[in-house]
């Protein structure tokens, strides 16, 4: 079946560089940073001119009696990629979660470091986004914040994988547990946002948990040696969107 196009753009995102397509150099500081995105190409215009960009400080929600997601993941990790932009797991797609009376589909997760989203201006050492989809390639985002304590469970298998090269994808032989990387409480604060990275398309469904999960020092060092930089875009304008909780 042929991906319609965000969908593609964000299944692509852990093979792009790793397949070597090619695709405008951009990067998360100097001339090719967040700032210039929009000018490497007019493929990314709405990096700087779109109105509902992502990420964003979460502060003052309008209470919506949002009831906790109800999440059931038991798929396996397949490979962990590095593509010099993020470490990103592929999945094997059997994991999905209704929304609005939509089924939306596990495509892949992948992470930030430091946090990218900021909620009541406070900044995590540690994002994940696990990117979901509907058939006709509605997205779906669901955040979840790290901060650093006990060691997580879930996380041995994909950091003894890690590729620490950029460019490189690795096979996971081990289970992973993605419960372990969710928290307890499943609430969430929900706005309408964009992709983070380049083409920056908007349209996408953010539901950042309020909880956040643990990882240990060690955990996190190895994220950032292994990405050698961080990988968050600033704060964006929210330009009078709702953020609903």
């Amino acid at each position: 079946m042929k991906l319609p196009k965000m969908l593609s753009l964000v299944v692509a995102l852990s093979t792009l560089n790793v397949a070597g397509a090619a695709e405008p150099h951009w990067t998360y500081e100097g001339k090719a940073g967040p700032e210039h995105w929009s000018e490497l190409t007019s493929d990314f215009h709405i990096c700087h001119e779109g109105k509902s960009q992502s990420p964003i400080n979460i502060k003052d929600p309008i209470e919506g009696h949002l009831q906790a997601l109800d999440l059931a993941y038991h798929t396996s990790a397949e490979k962990v990629i590095n593509n010099g932009h993020t470490i990103q797991v592929t999945v094997d797609e059997e994991d999905d979660f209704v929304l609005d009376r939509e089924k939306f589909t596990l495509r892949q997760y992948h992470f930030h470091t430091p946090s990218e989203n900021q909620i009541n201006g406070h900044t995590f050492p540690l994002e994940a986004h696990f990117v979901h989809s509907k058939e006709d390639g509605d997205l779906a985002v669901v955040a979840v914040m790290f901060k650093v304590g006990k060691e997580n469970p879930a996380l041995p298998p994909l950091i003894d994988a890690m590729p620490k090269q950029e460019n490189q994808q690795v096979t996971i032989n081990r289970q992973v547990n993605l419960r372990d990387l969710f928290p307890e409480d499943l609430h969430y604060y929900r706005f309408s946002g964009s992709l983070t990275t380049p083409p920056c398309s908007e349209g996408i469904r953010w539901l950042v948990l309020k909880q956040p999960v643990s990882l240990s020092q060690a955990q996190l060092d190895a994220f950032k040696q292994a990405l050698k930089t961080t990988n968050n875009r600033p704060l964006q304008h929210l330009n009078g969107r709702m953020i609903v909780e």
